[in-house]
């Protein structure tokens, strides 16, 4: 079997294993162990997982049948495998083969035996294999985040609010941010470099782990592992545009006026990164700032009615889907009012 087939049938014994009920923290570091021992690996396990998903656990059922073969029609009716599935004989043998776990196990043969089938789940992944190029736009509603498998294996987690357009062909990975925020983990390829657009300037990378944020006059990078070069927009004279490069630990902001690198502690720079797990994290930052940021979140928004109120430091972890308590939190511990509105809250000096 070629490498590449010896590693998706082992990607795909991992992910039938962790779907069963008895995975435990054990089998969870060996499955780790293996996604970070090669690239492939992880790239294989994330497009397998995705084509899984979106096919709804799909039950080809074609154990043993050449390459190529369609299983036999009641064996995957209607695509998706159901209570009332009717079984063939070769269903029977699948089975019989694993006694005693009955329809996961018919699972288990079906995906390690039949990748290309799984696939059929997955439209994009499926068009990328037969063109060699994926285009498709992605969105994350006001509140929510949005996590995708592109398909040369790199994820995307989309926050609140974002628009992500994905063009990737087997010359260039071109994507494009059209609004909001997202952090990239970006699969491993010297021959493609991975290119975020926002805004006019470039952020490119082979293989890393970066966020793209594009604000009305900016745009912010956030590197946690790897490097990447921020290329800047000609200017008007036609001269060569500046670059940066970012190491990890790079908080890189562009606008106007240039580029503004700050190199922080890996552990520091993650913190700009805390959205992805619910939160918020202000180090003295004025209230002004951090009402910003909770709106980029919640659809009732903070307003700030005197300067006194926006000039306020804050700084902690807050959760950001819990507008109310910090709300809460600022009328204990300063001198701040706050008028409650059906569609805002109004913060004053008290």
């Amino acid at each position: 079997m070629h490498d590449s087939r010896r590693i998706e049938q082992a990607a795909a014994e991992w992910l039938v294993q962790r779907d069963r009920g008895d995975w435990g923290t054990q089998d969870e570091q060996s499955l780790q162990d293996w996604l970070s021992a090669d690239t492939h690996h992880r790239v294989a396990f994330l497009r397998l997982q995705a084509a899984w998903r979106e096919a709804g656990r799909l039950q080809a059922l074609a154990a043993g049948l050449p390459d190529g073969t369609v299983p036999p029609r009641p064996a995957w009716s209607s695509g998706v495998a159901g209570p009332q599935s009717t079984h063939t004989h070769e269903d029977v043998e699948a089975a019989d083969i694993a006694p005693g776990r009955g329809r996961r196990a018919r699972w288990h043969h079906a995906l390690a035996a039949t990748l290309a089938f799984a696939a059929i789940g997955s439209a994009a992944w499926l068009g990328w294999q037969w063109s060699g190029r994926h285009e498709q736009s992605y969105a994350s509603g006001l509140g929510q985040l949005e996590n995708v498998v592109l398909a040369d294996g790199s994820t995307a987690t989309l926050s609140s609010d974002s628009r992500l357009h994905v063009r990737i062909t087997r010359a260039e990975r071109a994507i494009t941010l059209e609004q909001g925020e997202a952090y990239f983990e970006v699969a491993h390829d010297a021959g493609r470099p991975f290119v975020v657009a926002a805004e006019g300037r470039r952020v490119v990378a082979v293989g890393t782990r970066f966020s793209v944020r594009r604000d009305a006059q900016e745009v912010r990078v956030v590197v946690t592992e790897g490097k990447v070069r921020l290329d800047s927009p000609v200017d008007g004279d036609g001269r060569p545009a500046p670059v940066s490069l970012l190491p990890a630990g790079s908080v890189a902001t562009a606008g106007r006026n240039g580029v503004l690198v700050q190199s922080l502690p890996i552990a520091d720079a993650e913190r700009y990164l805390q959205w992805r797990s619910g939160f918020l994290t202000f180090d003295d930052t004025s209230l002004a700032s951090a009402a910003a940021e909770f709106n980029r979140f919640n659809s009732r928004k903070l307003e700030l009615a005197d300067a006194g109120v926006a000039d306020l430091r804050v700084g902690g972890n807050f959760r950001w889907g819990n507008l109310d308590s910090f709300v809460k939190l600022l009328e204990l511990g300063f001198p701040v009012r706050a008028e409650r509105l059906p569609d805002r809250i109004v913060l004053h000096t008290r």
